[in-house]
């Protein structure tokens, strides 16, 4: 592939988790801690830069777990969610000093989600004229493709464009917010209005557009050729206040505090600073072989 020149931004937690649930715990570091995790992430990163080679990339790391603005909106934000493993939360820094070594721009932030930081970005990248390649499976991250976009699942090859997004959600990527607000977002422990699907959430969208409109022409909706509209109008007028709250929730913020797209061109990986890292984490040549090639390459 000739070199990506769109923002590529990745979603560092979403392949740091799924390396913890894929892989065998079969690397750890001398301590006996499992470092399996990191090496997937680094595995993935690694790829990422030998197939793309973006003139542009930001990796985003979660670390407001309980502490993001949406906490502060709605305490039970995410509060059915287990806490994190230590041996898991240890291999986040890790991941972090890899991407740094690799010569990549790493951002985490106590208030603001890495959705947020991504879409923070996106706005600036927008801004300047260029368009954005978002490297994650996360669907809230839907709601940011724009034309000449992509959200692509790199690890699984699934790619997504606004078409893609309209198919597959049955609304515009800026209706995906709108549309979990409706549906809720049960990982996330976004109420949304009960008794409301997807399904239906999405066909009450695509006729008035926004919730906002759906809530100004709510009358209107008990008339729709929808299974059940008397019943969805009674829901949504009960549940107003719950679905203009879930929707605060599901937007992605773009006023993060995030650097300029010309700040994140990576730089040559240190070698040295990287060797010391794998050797620590009980790592073997490979992955260092993969770091030296991409260095020559520089």
């Amino acid at each position: 592939m000739s070199a990506e020149t769109r923002v590529c931004l990745l979603d560092a937690s979403l392949y740091i988790f799924r390396a913890w649930h894929s892989l065998p715990p079969d690397w750890r570091d001398p301590e006996g801690w499992p470092t399996h995790a990191v090496h997937g992430f680094t595995s993935t990163l690694l790829q990422v830069l030998e197939q793309l080679r973006p003139q542009s990339l930001a990796v985003c790391f979660d670390e407001a777990l309980s502490s993001s603005f949406r906490n502060t909106i709605y305490p039970a934000y995410k509060a059915n969610r287990e806490p994190p493993d230590e041996a898991l939360l240890r291999q986040f820094g890790h991941c972090q000093a890899i991407a740094r070594a690799l010569g990549l721009s790493v951002l985490a932030h106590q208030e603001y989600e890495a959705d947020d930081l991504i879409g923070s970005l996106s706005a600036g990248a927008r801004a300047a004229g260029r368009g954005v390649l978002v490297l994650s499976a996360d669907k809230d991250l839907a709601q940011l493709i724009d034309d000449g976009d992509e959200l692509w699942d790199f690890g699984r090859d699934r790619r997504f464009d606004r078409a893609g997004i309209r198919e597959h959600f049955g609304v515009e990527p800026e209706q995906i917010a709108d549309l979990l607000a409706l549906a809720g977002d049960a990982i996330d422990n976004i109420p949304g209005v009960r008794g409301i699907g997807q399904l239906t959430a999405a066909k009450l969208l695509r006729h008035f557009g926004s919730l906002e409109s759906l809530y100004d022409r709510l009358a209107e909706v008990p008339y729709l050729s929808v299974r059940g509209a008397k019943s969805i109008a009674i829901k949504l007028a009960e549940q107003r206040e719950q679905a203009f709250l879930s929707q605060r929730l599901t937007r992605i913020a773009l006023d993060a505090p995030v650097p300029h797209p010309d700040a994140l061109a990576p730089a040559a990986p240190d070698i040295e600073a990287l060797g010391a890292i794998f050797d620590r984490l009980g790592f073997g040549p490979f992955l260092r072989r993969r770091a030296e090639k991409l260095a020559a390459r520089s």
